[in-house]
């Protein structure tokens, strides 16, 4: 089969090459996935630098969120036969044409969603759930400000916060995605943070601030949010697109009566199994109702897997990039 390889660990993708490689075999309790559609993560692009916490061994084939169709089982497996549609998530191995994965990690696909926008569900709908329900306890009526709220997992918070409930201000530096938003995801305000956006964001909130900030991007955007989240709110550290891991000093959450908190959503279902099973239950449950709507900005196929990875690296995308290794 054709996967994309990571053979050495190196900035632009050096070390990456489509190669052919044997098609991998399930064992006991596992499933081979034809892979129709896998979407591109940001620790997919820092794995192939080896700058994510998982720096699994070379050489590797990166891809945690995907979606096919049952090619075969191995032994023990009950729950699926060949030929149904499926989705799943492990943290290696989507970007090839054939996947194995844990038949316990897989689940029927939405029959609402199509493979590439399952593939682009899991990995983000999960972080926002974890993030805006088990950390943050999300109240309907709350404010929630969301920042890169035109990527990935930005634009699952958006989708996700409006669905449960809060009004939510999205945020980004353009307005061309934003215009995107407001009219396909129709947040309550929109903000371009660029030169600057505590005093807009208090304006929208009466003054009081945002009672929950879903900053996946860090930097000088988490600085600022420090200034305006109310009283009791609580700031979400997602992760750090903008590459510069921000710093607190103690006394402003002291002062201003807000908690930080960190967000890691695969290892929060590892340190919590029964927690993690209702979670990606709950965000299952969304999409077989309907009530979400993932976006697939782009579908290439695997011989373009740099033209995507840089799709995402550029923020050039509204929702999620996707490899159609079937195309």
């Amino acid at each position: 089969m054709r996967a994309l390889v990571v053979e050495s660990l190196g900035q632009d993708y050096a070390g990456c090459a489509v190669r052919e490689v044997p098609t991998p075999q399930p064992g006991a309790g596992e499933v081979l996935v034809r892979v129709r559609a896998a979407s591109i993560n940001f620790p997919d692009l820092l794995m192939t630098r080896g700058e994510y916490q998982l720096k699994p061994p070379l050489p590797f084939t990166p891809g945690l969120d995907l979606a096919g169709e049952v090619a075969d089982l191995g032994e023990g497996v009950a729950s699926f036969a060949v030929g149904d549609a499926v989705v799943g998530g492990a943290r290696l191995g989507g970007f090839a044409e054939y996947a194995v994965l844990s038949a316990a990690g897989l689940k029927p696909k939405p029959e609402r969603l199509s493979f590439a926008q399952a593939a682009a569900y899991g990995a983000a709908y999960l972080t926002a759930w974890v993030s805006l329900v088990r950390r943050a306890r999300l109240q309907p009526g709350e404010w929630v400000l969301v920042h890169g709220a035109a990527g990935g997992v930005g634009l699952a918070a958006v989708d996700l916060a409006k669905a449960l409930g809060a009004r939510v201000i999205a945020a980004s530096a353009s307005d061309e995605k934003l215009a995107i938003l407001q009219a396909e995801y129709a947040p309550d305000a929109v903000v371009n943070v660029t030169g600057g956006f505590r005093e807009r964001v208090k304006a929208i909130t009466g003054g009081r601030g945002a009672d929950i900030i879903y900053d996946p991007v860090g930097g000088d955007i988490f600085d600022e949010s420090c200034r305006c989240v109310a009283f009791d709110g609580r700031l979400l550290v997602v992760g750090f697109t903008s590459g510069r891991i921000p710093n607190v000093d103690a006394n402003i959450p002291l002062i201003k009566g807000f908690s930080v908190m960190g967000v890691r959503a695969g290892e929060y279902g590892r340190q919590f199994p029964e927690r993690g099973a209702e979670d990606r239950e709950s965000v299952w449950r969304l999409a077989d109702e309907g009530r979400i709507k993932p976006r697939v900005h782009a579908e290439l196929p695997l011989d373009r897997w740099r033209e995507a990875f840089n799709l995402l690296a550029d923020r050039q995308v509204v929702g999620k990039a996707v490899i159609r290794p079937d195309l």
